[in-house]
């Protein structure tokens, strides 16, 4: 007799955004990032909007985690491109003599954490544990940067061996471009049975903006995790052309539902064949009335469908999907309809949809079992007490604001690095 599936359930990881959120507009086709480069970003304000979506969450009955920001500027990095001297004159230097490398180093980007890695669920995974493959975000400068800190977060966070795989990063060429969860979904029919893992990579012609996915990462990714069933499809040259620049801007699974634009994939038919195949209860939920602009524009598609502790589905969506008459009307559609989607929630998440990322961008999706959970480390797990001391401590050590020219400014190094540490200190207490 086959063993009944152990109760699973979800938890959320989001990205803490960290204290040197800034626009600088390194994104080439993500259209948000693009439009606000040069603005003033509000790092605390950003941090307080994040925790405050998490904590809507947790009062709902969902689990909640984080991962820690990156600690920026990387002068790490830096030193390895032949810059020498303390922190301060490595900064100063590379700021005067080279801008655009030191915008890179800057960069917050690891708040949105669905790309740190792919998460293969233990039911589908040959050995049973849960497999986290570091994303190596090869297409960009400022990104792939990340993978090796991201690692060693992913180790220190999902600690049990037993239960967890954490892998290293892909080879960080074009070939294997890994964007980690933001091309990735899963189908099933409840999240502790066996499922189907779907890989969205780059159509084969590129336009003016990159493809970031590679087909070969999804096949390796697949491979390292010994997944019993996968389908890979090329994500529509459309989408990406028109600032879909990851899959989850434009299409995001939960269980048995698939909510998807009519125009995010460009083998759609065939897709959604094998899916019905691999899953015959799958609900696919598409919003033809919405034009692609306008759900790229809000994010429509860029939002958390949650299981609620109620049994229902729920779409956590970002504020600015309510100023579009068309979209908000989608959505009242959707809740309506003949599908679990049975709840809207809305959420402000401003400073970090300037910058092109929404609640989905925003978390790193994690399926655990019982056992498993005690196998991850406390600290990163939230509890109302400790919400309560993380948005005290943002409220304390993270900057106001930085434009632009304060990137330069060795206060505003030091007052990143002082909540750094300070983040570091409450976690190790």
């Amino acid at each position: 007799m086959t063993a009944p599936p152990q109760p699973v359930r979800e938890i959320n990881f989001d990205g803490l955004v960290g204290p040197m959120h800034n626009y600088a507009g390194l994104s080439l086709g993500n259209i948000a990032s693009a439009s606000n480069a040069g603005k003033t970003a509000a790092p605390r304000m950003a941090a307080l909007q994040g925790l405050a979506k998490m904590r809507r969450l947790m009062e709902r009955g969902l689990l909640q985690g984080f991962l820690p920001p990156l600690r920026r500027p990387a002068v790490g990095l830096l030193r390895k491109l032949g810059f020498a001297g303390d922190d301060a004159t490595v900064l100063a230097t590379v700021a005067a003599e080279d801008p655009v490398l030191f915008n890179n180093a800057c960069s917050a980007s690891s708040m949105w954490t669905a790309n740190a890695a792919t998460v293969i669920a233990g039911a589908d995974s040959a050995d049973g544990r849960v497999h986290l493959v570091t994303a190596n975000l090869a297409t960009m400068l400022h990104r792939s940067i990340e993978h090796g800190e991201t690692e060693a977060n992913l180790r220190r966070i999902f600690r049990d061996e037993r239960r967890f795989a954490v892998h290293a990063a892909l080879a960080p060429a074009n070939h294997f471009a890994d964007e980690g969860a933001a091309n990735h979904m899963r189908v099933a029919p409840t999240r502790g049975e066996r499922g189907t893992n779907i890989f969205v990579h780059a159509p084969a012609t590129e336009g003016r903006f990159p493809g970031r996915q590679s087909p070969r990462a999804g096949q390796a990714v697949a491979r390292i995790a010994g997944l019993f069933h996968a389908i890979h499809t090329p994500q529509a040259g459309t989408a990406i052309e028109a600032g879909a620049f990851h899959n989850d801007v434009v299409a995001v699974a939960n269980e048995s539902v698939l909510f998807a634009h009519h125009q995010a994939f460009d083998d759609r038919d065939r897709l959604f064949e094998s899916l019905a195949h691999a899953l015959p209860g799958i609900h696919i939920v598409e919003t033809e009335t919405v034009p692609l602009a306008s759900a790229i524009g809000s994010y429509l598609f860029n939002s958390q469908l949650l299981t609620m502790p109620e049994g229902h589905m729920a779409l956590v969506l970002p504020a600015e999907t309510q100023a579009d008459p068309a979209v908000k009307a989608a959505i009242d559609a959707v809740v309506a309809g003949n599908n679990p989607i049975n709840e809207a929630i809305i959420v402000d998440v401003r400073e970090s949809m300037r910058n092109g990322g929404g609640p989905a961008c925003l978390r790193l999706r994690v399926p655990v079992s019982e056992a498993a959970i005690a196998g991850i480390d406390p600290a990163f797990l939230l509890t109302e007490a400790r919400w309560e001391q993380l948005h005290a401590l943002v409220e304390r050590y993270w900057p106001e604001h930085i434009a632009p020219e304060d990137l330069a400014e060795p206060d505003l190094w030091a007052a990143a690095a002082a909540a750094h540490d300070a983040l570091e200190a409450w976690l190790a207490a």
